[in-house]
């Protein structure tokens, strides 16, 4: 008998491969031709299953948060039962720095895809885009809890700060990934920003 296939995992595996190749060569120079040979399948399998290859990078995308999304709470959970704040706005801001095979691809892909959005009307409307929405959100709340349990002055504008660490990071990264300094400075440079924001060690609440 047949062995059944299961399309939803094997559209994974040719997504992940999107991922894989676009971490070492850069979005721009990936082909669907390339995405097949890094999965292993045919060039008539990866069309059947994505028509086209905006269908085929989108699908890629959403892997790629969602692995994203896995690693921020491995550093949560690595923080301990109750990390507090701090530690959870230090692991949502470490995942995205490019200090393991990782999170350099998700740095470099994301950078690609947002480069390419700027010219491309069609990626530019999708919702992956609106994630750093979501990440400033997330981080604006941490912050409010924090400030609301006294570890950031109640002057400091948790809304600005996210914005601001946001866009910190994600220079970091880019400065990391062309070599301009090393991941140890990198984080260093967070940790003396989060110093800043946060009062004492930042644990409590």
């Amino acid at each position: 008998m047949p062995k059944r296939v299961d399309h939803d995992e094997r559209r994974t595996e040719i997504a992940q491969a999107l991922v894989r190749v676009a971490g070492r060569r850069g979005l721009h120079a990936v082909g669907m031709r390339d995405v097949a040979a890094e999965a292993g399948v045919s060039l008539r399998l990866v069309q059947y299953y994505f028509q086209t290859k905006e269908k085929l990078l989108l699908h890629g995308l959403q892997q790629l948060a969602e692995g994203f999304g896995e690693r921020v709470a491995e550093r949560v959970r690595a923080a301990g039962d109750d990390p507090g704040p701090r530690a959870t706005v230090e692991a949502l801001l470490l995942a995205s720095l490019p200090i393991d095979e990782a999170s350099r691809a998700f740095h470099l892909v994301y950078t690609s895809y947002a480069v390419l959005a700027v010219t491309d009307e069609a990626l530019a409307a999708q919702p992956f885009l609106q994630n750093p929405d979501a990440a400033e959100d997330a981080l604006t709340g941490l912050l409010t809890r924090a400030q609301d349990a006294g570890l950031v002055g109640p002057d400091v504008s948790v809304r600005t700060e996210a914005i601001s660490l946001l866009a910190m990071t994600a220079g970091l990264g880019i400065s990391v990934l062309t070599g301009q300094r090393g991941v140890e400075s990198a984080v260093a440079v967070l940790g003396h920003q989060l110093d800043r924001i946060f009062r004492g060690d930042g644990q409590r609440g």
